[in-house]
């Protein structure tokens, strides 16, 4: 095959979920509606936490920005796909693709930081209360963002910035909906070793050790939480972190499966049906999550949803 001069412009062929025409108009409107459901939730959730003065507080600081972070990944890759399927052109430019696989990973790696942060504001609420509104003040809550938020640019931009080291051959096909650092390395007709090396210790780094913080500030929170006299304190401490820790698990849980996945089924189509569950299922679902999970929430989205019908 030949290999592709990187001055010319390239076209990547995104199959999507399936070929079948049939089922297109299926995918089209679930999809829609999954995208509509996911910024119209997270909007809410923003919304109501900037119209609520009750809310403002860390934990729903840190909660604003994954709501904000869940919409922008979902409306990174689904409105694309819609675009395909409605115009049936499939095509997307080299530097279309390699800026979406970028924000797909500067997205997923923020998400990480900021679930590994608001499990950190929740081992400080309930393990240290008396000094809470001095250890998590506003300003080292900004700083707790935007190092997340750096870091994770950083990263984006690395891998990104090693892809265009690669040479590519002219036959160029992705068996998926959207574009990932993984999906276009296999495109490559160089040696990727250094980039796969990079995508393992990286993911490692700023997905580990969020996780790492996760499990190290819940074992303090349960270990503090066990030892309160009142059975009326333990749940009023562990509903508080009811919400975050079903969101942690629905995040993970959906990353390792697809992980695990990609290495025991070797489809290319049922790995990209399965990376459905962790770029857009739980996006969608957080928002749920929240609602159902935190009293406070569902009191202010009452009030934003009654002001917003009063003034209709």
């Amino acid at each position: 095959m030949e290999v592709e001069n990187k001055s010319v412009v390239l076209d990547i062929f995104l199959h999507g979920l399936t070929n079948d025409p049939e089922l297109q108009p299926f995918i089209f409107v679930l999809f829609l509606s999954i995208y509509l459901i996911t910024v119209s939730g997270n909007l809410l959730i923003m919304l109501a936490i900037k119209c609520d003065f009750h809310l403002h507080n860390p934990m729903y600081f840190f909660l604003c920005h994954l709501s904000f972070n869940d919409m922008y990944l979902i409306s990174i890759t689904v409105p694309k796909m819609l675009m395909n399927i409605q115009t049936k052109d499939q095509r997307i430019t080299f530097a279309g693709c390699l800026s979406q696989a970028c924000f797909v990973v500067v997205c997923t790696i923020f998400e990480c930081f900021l679930l590994g942060v608001m499990a950190y504001d929740r081992y400080i609420a309930i393990c240290y209360p008396l000094r809470y509104t001095v250890l998590m003040n506003p300003s080292f809550c900004v700083i707790l963002v935007l190092f997340s938020l750096f870091f994770s640019i950083v990263n984006g931009l690395l891998h990104s910035l090693m892809v265009l080291y690669l040479s590519f051959c002219t036959d160029l096909e992705i068996l998926h909906f959207f574009c990932e650092i993984a999906q276009i390395l296999k495109l490559a007709c160089s040696d990727s070793l250094i980039n796969n090396i990079l995508i393992f210790v990286t993911a490692s780094i700023f997905a580990g050790l969020p996780l790492f913080a996760i499990i190290f500030s819940y074992t303090h929170i349960v270990s503090t939480v066990l030892k309160m006299p009142s059975s009326e304190g333990k749940y009023k401490a562990f509903s508080t972190c009811g919400s975050h820790l079903s969101v942690v698990s629905l995040f993970y849980g959906t990353g390792f499966g697809v992980y695990i996945t990609s290495k025991v089924i070797d489809s290319p189509k049922k790995i990209a049906v399965a990376s459905v569950m962790y770029s857009v299922v739980p996006p969608m679902l957080n928002p749920f999550v929240y609602c159902l999970r935190n009293r406070d929430m569902k009191e202010a989205l009452k009030k934003v949803i009654g002001r917003t019908a009063s003034l209709l």
